[in-house]
């Protein structure tokens, strides 16, 4: 008898540790991610190679189980988010993963773009259309529209990008109807959709998505950029300067190991990221002798701040260093003494 109820026990408690592994709670959890040296991720045809490493760093997150929240509280570098800092309003997580994903081709182009053209090389966009990011409920694209959908074609016209594609509509008045021909999973449909006032903004009307441009960038040498699931812009500074280290002659990286993080926007500019005490600890495991951190031109809760008090804490011995523009970047790079 004493068996069996020690045998019940041990299954209840096995049955209640599982179902912590699994039971989400309204939190995010984000922890130090890895910092991934970016010259086997990006390729350019006929590059120069570097001598050191320009570095990408991550941070992993994640919906928070019992048991990770509690990792949470007691870790000193992981942070609980509740979800409605993540997810935008009535937005899915499904829907935010492709917004990533999407945040992510859109850093990888500018990144094309700036390094391109900061080398003296041409580049063109073929326009393909518009993805769906995000569909608004209660509007009229929700239950037709899903993210991931891509827009190619409006009452019959091909639209060359998102910004075209709001221009129209917005000429339109409440009521009336506009014609979407779009792809899902390589499968072409149709869809008419009455326009209506967003809640919000009544003044405005629309079908209720969020769109980014689906484009291809054309450049001579071609480059391959690899990120797999990586989503999120924060990666575009870093792709930036090795897509440009590869173009150009001469090694920046001077034989050290450079990690850093930042958005890239198509003038040049480095713009702030979450996380970026968490990317500090991982470049730190991932022995970065350079850390390049988004300035924000010395604003007082600047990324860069963060960064130094983080690297103080752990008591690294990485150099951080403030970056506004990818030119103060290069500048800096090029007058670093060869290691």
């Amino acid at each position: 008898m004493r068996k069996k109820i020690y045998i019940g026990s041990a299954l209840f408690i096995t049955v209640i540790l599982i179902w912590g592994m699994f039971y989400s709670l309204p939190y995010y959890v984000s922890k130090p991610g890895m910092a991934k040296e970016l010259a086997p991720i990006i390729t350019v045809d006929g590059g120069d190679k570097d001598e050191g490493n320009f570095m990408l760093t991550t941070v992993r997150m994640g919906r928070a189980n019992i048991y990770s929240y509690l990792e949470a509280k007691i870790r000193k570098y992981e942070e609980l988010y509740p979800l409605k800092m993540i997810l935008n309003k009535k937005e899915t997580e499904e829907e935010y993963n492709a917004r990533q994903l999407h945040l992510m081709a859109g850093a990888k182009l500018n990144a094309i773009e700036v390094a391109y053209r900061k080398a003296g090389l041409p580049v063109k966009y073929k326009y393909k259309g518009i993805y769906v990011v995000q569909v608004i409920p209660g509007m009229p694209a929700d239950g037709t529209l899903l993210t991931g959908d891509r827009i190619f074609k409006v009452d019959g016209k091909k639209l060359p990008s998102s910004e075209k594609f709001i221009d129209y509509v917005s000429k339109k008045q409440a009521g009336d109807k506009v014609a979407l021909t779009y792809q899902r999973n390589k499968e072409t449909k149709m869809v008419t959709l009455k326009l209506k006032p967003f809640k919000e903004e009544p003044q405005k009307v629309g079908i209720g998505i969020s769109l980014v441009d689906d484009k291809e960038i054309v450049v001579e040498p071609k480059v391959k950029v690899k990120t797999d699931e990586i989503g999120g812009p924060s990666a575009g500074f870093m792709f930036t300067l090795e897509i440009y280290n590869q173009l150009t002659k001469g090694d920046l990286t001077k034989g050290y190991q450079i990690a850093g993080t930042g958005t890239i926007e198509v003038d040049g500019t480095v713009g702030p990221i979450g996380g970026i005490e968490q990317k500090i600890v991982a470049a730190d495991k991932a022995g970065a002798e350079i850390f390049l951190a988004p300035n924000e031109k010395g604003i007082k809760n600047s990324n860069y701040r963060d960064a130094v008090k983080t690297a103080r804490d752990i008591r690294t011995k990485m150099k951080i260093v403030p970056i506004d523009t990818f030119d103060e970047a290069v500048s800096y790079l090029k007058k670093l003494k060869k290691k």
